[in-house]
């Protein structure tokens, strides 16, 4: 894991961002931010999980389904399993430790 501040996500709502193996942050000081570093590593380890390309693949691929259905960005976005897994665990520490391989599958909507 490794970790970049990037000025390219200041004028985003991006707040962190997971490229394999980098995790851009947008503020030196998240660095800190323990939930969203665990969120950014959850996401690693999906993409781990999946090889890296089929993850960014089966991301975009939800993403654009749900967008469809859904007709509003944010709302696709936050129905992706690999969001709905990191949004449901970012607040516990040690999730990672226990998680089953490919945890994600149970939030397939």
């Amino acid at each position: 894991m490794i970790i970049v501040c990037q000025k390219l996500l200041k004028n985003t709502k991006i707040n962190g961002i997971t490229l394999y193996p980098f995790i851009f942050i947008k503020n030196p000081e998240d660095k800190r931010n323990r939930v969203l570093l665990n969120h950014e590593k959850i996401h690693l380890r999906q993409q781990l999980e999946l090889l890296i390309i089929f993850f960014y693949f089966a991301y975009i691929t939800e993403y654009y389904y749900h967008l469809f259905t859904l007709k509003n960005a944010h709302r696709a976005y936050l129905a992706i399993s690999f969001e709905r897994e990191a949004y449901a665990n970012e607040h516990d520490l040690d999730y990672l430790k226990k998680r089953r391989f490919w945890g994600f599958w149970k939030y397939l909507k």
